[in-house]
């Protein structure tokens, strides 16, 4: 059976986390994950108000006693009730992304809660080591939605040399067996997955975004910051980007930002008129470069069994016939 440090530390038999992807990872996929044996994640949304995220905490404690956590999009303002509420809660872990993590490290300090930073920089990724975070999700430039630019491959491996007893999780373009395979070869404990698990029928965003993710081919998204230009997004500009699956608003207006916001009023009222009405050809569908890989919409149970039963097939055969076995 695969097992990894990261099975250890969080109490779970597969070494598989969702990402908790804003709003709509939200407690039918957290529970879906945790109920087959990974750490499912609660992605809070960006309300002050930590209403939802409370009945969504409670949502997932009324199906199962598993572990799961929840994930910040942390450079956002106004998430200090809803992060305290998390907390409060006492799940299992909860993840930060995007900014330093020192301070809200120490902050989950001796709540018993473990505390994951997601980084995108070896910088960050220094600051998160230092700040004594249980987890480090080093995440690839692959990735869908946020992300920054550094390729999975060698910031994985980068973030591993200096992480020291900390756990590593690869994220970016994983999402399948071998991917899996290919980051625990790297000296990850496991993986963090989002994009697969649009793909899911747990995942609480609009089924035409889902069908965007099983269409879309290997050369089909882009890493852009049109939408977030549009909308002032609570990013760092100067290092994060967008990976979306391209579409007609990327292919007009990537490139041409300065133009672009010339209409920034008239254009974010197109992009929420489209979403509204499912209209992919100027919505952003926010998606990883593994979208080439997904063909299906399975629940997350199977999703799983065969993300695991393939990474064993690799990680017990492909070494042999390599070195002649």
């Amino acid at each position: 059976m695969l097992t990894t440090r990261l099975c250890t530390l969080l109490g779970i038999d597969f070494p598989i986390i969702n990402a908790p992807m804003t709003g709509t990872a939200s407690a039918e996929l957290a529970t879906a994950v945790s109920k087959s044996g990974a750490f499912g994640m609660i992605g809070s949304n960006l309300d002050p108000d930590p209403s939802w995220l409370k009945e969504q905490i409670q949502a997932v404690r009324e199906k199962t006693s598993s572990p799961f956590g929840v994930g910040f999009i942390s450079s956002a303002p106004g998430l200090e009730k809803s992060i305290q509420s998390a907390l409060d809660a006492k799940v299992t872990a909860i993840s930060h992304s995007f900014v330093d993590p020192t301070d809200l490290i120490n902050q989950a300090k001796g709540s018993g809660v473990k505390v994951f930073a997601q980084v995108q920089t070896l910088a960050n990724a220094k600051k998160a080591v230092n700040a004594g975070a249980d987890v480090i999700i080093a995440q690839g430039n692959e990735a869908g939605g946020h992300t920054s630019y550094l390729g999975t491959l060698s910031f994985v491996r980068a973030v591993v040399k200096i992480a020291g007893d900390i756990p590593v999780v690869a994220a970016g373009g994983i999402a399948d067996g071998p991917g899996l395979a290919a980051a625990l070869m790297l000296g990850a404990e496991g993986a963090w997955m989002g994009t697969r698990f649009v793909a899911s029928l747990e995942w609480a965003g609009p089924e035409w975004a889902k069908g965007q993710v099983i269409l879309a081919d290997a050369d089909d998204t882009v890493l852009t910051k049109v939408y977030d230009l549009v909308s002032d997004a609570p990013f760092d500009m100067e290092v994060i980007g967008d990976r979306v699956i391209s579409n007609t608003f990327t292919d007009r207006w990537h490139g041409q930002e300065a133009e672009m916001m010339a209409h920034q009023s008239e254009l974010s009222e197109d992009i929420a008129t489209a979403t509204a009405a499912g209209d992919a050809t100027t919505a952003p569908v926010r998606a990883g470069g593994a979208s080439g890989l997904i063909r299906s919409i399975e629940p997350a149970s199977y999703i799983l069994r065969e993300i695991i039963s393939q990474a064993e097939d690799v990680l017990r055969n492909r070494p042999q016939k390599l070195l002649g076995g």
